[in-house]
């Protein structure tokens, strides 16, 4: 039945499967910086960059535009990385 789909609903579908994929390395920089008190601009602006290029990330994706759908992985995964990196200084300076 899948190889009857539409390209872009077969993109759609693993567009959906990667955002499955990623909701672990999402849902443990946004906890991770709940839970050590991460509120500064900085931060907010990493979530913000996140959730921002993931949703473009499947637009791109569905879309099937590989270097929109590249900028927008750099993008969330340097939100990603911005509040997994506050958190880490945040309990070292403990």
């Amino acid at each position: 039945m899948f190889e009857k789909l539409l390209d872009y609903a077969k993109r759609a579908y693993w567009a959906h499967q990667n955002a499955l994929e990623i909701f672990i390395v999402s849902a443990s920089a946004f906890l991770i910086a709940y839970l050590t008190q991460q509120d500064s601009m900085l931060a907010v602006g990493g979530a913000i960059a996140f959730v921002i290029g993931r949703f473009f990330y499947s637009i791109f994706y569905i879309l099937d535009v590989p270097i929109g759908r590249m900028l927008m992985f750099a993008i969330s995964s340097f939100g990603a990385i911005i509040l997994y990196t506050l958190s880490l200084v945040s309990v070292n300076n403990f």
